[in-house]
């Protein structure tokens, strides 16, 4: 089953009275439960694609469905909740509320949906992270892995269906990097969510199922790993 369909997507931007196009004529199905990588170089479209496919951007032609459902032209209203709900997205740079401790940055999505049970779902991710113990800390009080993991724990709190990663590793050292990864698909696997990851590493990719590349925002070559 598809969960999610892109059909001839292109994307536009415009730059001082110019208009660049960053992704042109992408079309590409998702199937549930699997890890599937995005690649190229940088400026390839990778980020642009990902948020496209999360609805956390428009493009600028194409339609894309998310569970069957035509998100293309939703209006913020509509697409809010169904973010909430169904995907859940870990960022490069942690994206952490400096103001809140790190069981206040988890819970926050869940509180939105008034779900009672907020607190108790973030200190089981907490504990399955290794993180029980720093819950009372803020962002600046953890280290970069640190801040990933909190970050993976609060995209995880409304067990999405999807599970989007942009360059998850790109700020961490090597050691920590492989660790966050691991954790990542892991935790797919637990909860049975769809794993979507954006990056440049081909260590990255050699463990994905699928791997769809992109070159100057073209899909330049999808292919099956084998391993």
């Amino acid at each position: 089953m598809h969960i999610i369909e892109a059909k001839q997507i292109h994307k536009n931007y415009a730059i001082e009275n110019r208009e660049m196009r960053i992704l042109s004529d992408v079309s590409l199905n998702v199937i549930e439960g699997e890890t599937l990588v995005i690649t190229g170089s940088s400026g390839s479209g990778k980020t642009t694609l990902l948020s496209l496919l999360a609805g956390l951007d428009k493009p600028t032609g194409g339609h894309i469905f998310m569970q069957g459902q035509d998100i293309t032209h939703m209006h913020e209203d509509e697409l809010a909740p169904l973010r909430n709900q169904t995907i859940g997205f870990v960022f490069q740079s942690f994206h952490l509320v400096p103001s809140l401790t790190a069981i206040e940055n988890i819970t926050f999505p869940a509180e939105i949906c008034k779900d009672r049970r907020a607190g108790q779902k973030a200190q089981t991710l907490l504990e399955r992270v290794g993180l029980l113990g720093r819950k009372a800390n803020y962002p600046h009080q953890l280290s970069g892995g640190e801040k990933q993991r909190v970050a993976i724990c609060r995209a995880l709190i409304n067990a999405p269906r999807i599970l989007f990663a942009d360059e998850p590793t790109g700020n961490l050292d090597s050691e920590n990097g492989q660790t966050i990864l691991r954790l990542l698909l892991d935790l797919k696997t637990e909860h049975q969510a769809t794993l979507i990851l954006a990056t440049h590493s081909n260590k990255i990719a050699a463990m994905a199922d699928r791997i769809i590349m992109l070159k100057d925002g073209r899909l330049f070559e999808e292919r099956q790993h084998v391993g």
